[in-house]
């Protein structure tokens, strides 16, 4: 697998990033700057990533293209296709999104997202996103949400064949998706059942962890990869048997110390059980 991070760290230049991040031991990365760049710096940094060896996993969109506000809608529907196309340009793995919500938080949770309305309205939002930029070297994905479609694997293949379009794929995030008792303490049935069901359209995976608080009522926190209890050395033999390629990103840390630590703890516990970075 290839790690990287979710952050571009403290950095002054994009050479500065990106030798900095390989010499951690990284070896993808997302890409830190947006389809507004200018040009010139925009070419600087893919050429700091070729040079140092780092796969490009991830344009993020994170924008809520089905919101109920037309202009919200509008204006992240164009920000889901600028950024499509930079990332077909670079070359990237996947544009990354979510499905979207029907509230005023972009991700947030609401009842309305669980409709049928709601559904037909997200796959009519990524069959446009893909018709516009009508990619050839990058996939849309979205990234699984406790609060919104997909809500498991099975919806995440109906998903497929509703979009039904060849460059839409799967960005993998099975700690989203640990979301009862059930899937926490089967969390390696659970994803064996992700990879067996999505494996073949996975192209990019986040890596963080789980932690069940033992308070009433149920209470499932995210937590950094050292902080958790969930088996990531199960996670990385599949994604391995997958990919031995795939983009692995650490996410969701609040500065770059905390990064940097949970770089090197992921780093020494999987070199331990033999699981190559």
């Amino acid at each position: 697998m290839r790690l990287g991070l979710s952050s571009s760290l403290t950095h002054q230049t994009p050479e500065e990033w990106a030798k900095r991040l390989s010499m951690l031991g990284c070896r993808a990365v997302n890409f830190p700057v947006d389809y507004t760049c200018e040009t010139a710096l925009l070419e600087r940094y893919v050429k700091a990533a070729q040079a140092h060896d780092l796969m490009i996993a991830e344009v993020g969109a994170w924008c809520n293209p089905i919101s109920p506000d037309p202009e919200t809608r509008q204006a992240a529907l164009l920000r889901c296709k600028e950024q499509l196309r930079l990332a077909d340009r670079l070359h990237a793995r996947c544009c990354v999104n979510v499905s979207g919500s029907k509230g005023s938080r972009w991700d947030g949770p609401y009842r309305e997202n669980m409709t049928e309305e709601t559904w037909q309205d997200m796959i009519a939002s990524i069959q446009e996103i893909i018709d516009d930029v009508n990619p050839q070297n990058t996939f849309y994905t979205i990234e699984p949400m406790p609060w919104m479609y997909p809500l498991g694997p099975d919806e995440y293949l109906r998903m497929i064949r509703d979009v039904d379009r060849e460059r839409f794929a799967v960005h993998m995030d099975v700690f989203n998706w640990i979301t009862s008792a059930e899937r926490y303490f089967c969390h390696e049935e659970f994803m064996e059942e992700c990879f067996d069901k999505l494996g073949a359209h996975i192209k990019s995976c986040h890596l963080k962890n789980v932690h069940l608080s033992q308070a009433f009522t149920l209470q499932l926190q995210e937590t950094a990869c050292e902080k958790g209890d969930l088996a990531l050395e199960k996670y990385a033999q599949l994604i391995e048997h997958l990919d031995p390629d795939m983009p692995v990103i650490i996410e969701h840390l609040d500065s770059d110390e905390e990064y940097l630590k949970s770089l090197d703890y992921v780093i020494r516990r999987f070199q331990e059980v033999g699981i190559s970075v």
